[in-house]
């Protein structure tokens, strides 16, 4: 069922019940659009993507509550679902808030970047600029993400790693054009 955008209100109230329906301690992380709408980039997005991690007890059951009262689409998905995981995510996330026993993240800027680029849509292209425009990323770290990564390619077959490797140095030589 397509249900409404979501703006920045509609995530927050989305963090506040989860932590308040939730029954146990957990960390959630906001990515993609969830973020953007967050921090401010968007205005909106369709999908709130979220990555539970470690889910707090009864978080399904207050997402699914919480889509039907916010009008809300929630989907769980994260860049490791895509690329693989980077070292020390968790170490990158940035804390936004904590709600009853459940914390909440944006999930790591880098690992979502890589992931964006690695998708490549114009859309995604322009949040990775947007990160880079609020020094979220530092484009010339890149590459070495994606260097540590690379060995781990091969367990997503979807990935080609020679044009992954040919768009990360293309957004690099951009965001670094865009600095000045």
């Amino acid at each position: 069922m397509h249900r409404g955008s979501s703006d920045a209100a509609k995530v927050r109230q989305l963090m506040r019940r989860l932590g308040e329906e939730t029954r146990g301690p957990g960390r959630v992380y906001l990515v993609g659009g969830a973020s953007a709408v967050v921090i401010g980039w968007r205005e909106t997005t369709l999908d709130v993507d979220l990555k539970l991690d470690p889910e707090p007890q009864g978080a399904f059951e207050a997402i699914a509550r919480a889509k039907d009262a916010l009008d809300i689409n929630v989907e769980l998905a994260a860049p490791d679902e895509f690329i693989p995981p980077l070292a020390d995510w968790r170490a990158r996330s940035v804390y936004i808030v904590r709600h009853g026993q459940v914390d909440f993240f944006h999930y790591d800027f880098y690992a979502q970047a890589l992931a964006k680029i690695e998708r490549g849509h114009d859309l995604d292209r322009r949040d990775v600029a947007s990160m880079h425009a609020r020094g979220l990323i530092d484009p010339d770290r890149l590459p070495g993400f994606l260097a540590n990564i690379e060995p781990g390619l091969l367990r997503y077959p979807a990935v080609d790693p020679g044009t992954f490797r040919a768009r990360v140095h293309t957004a690099v030589a951009e965001l670094r054009e865009a600095q000045g």
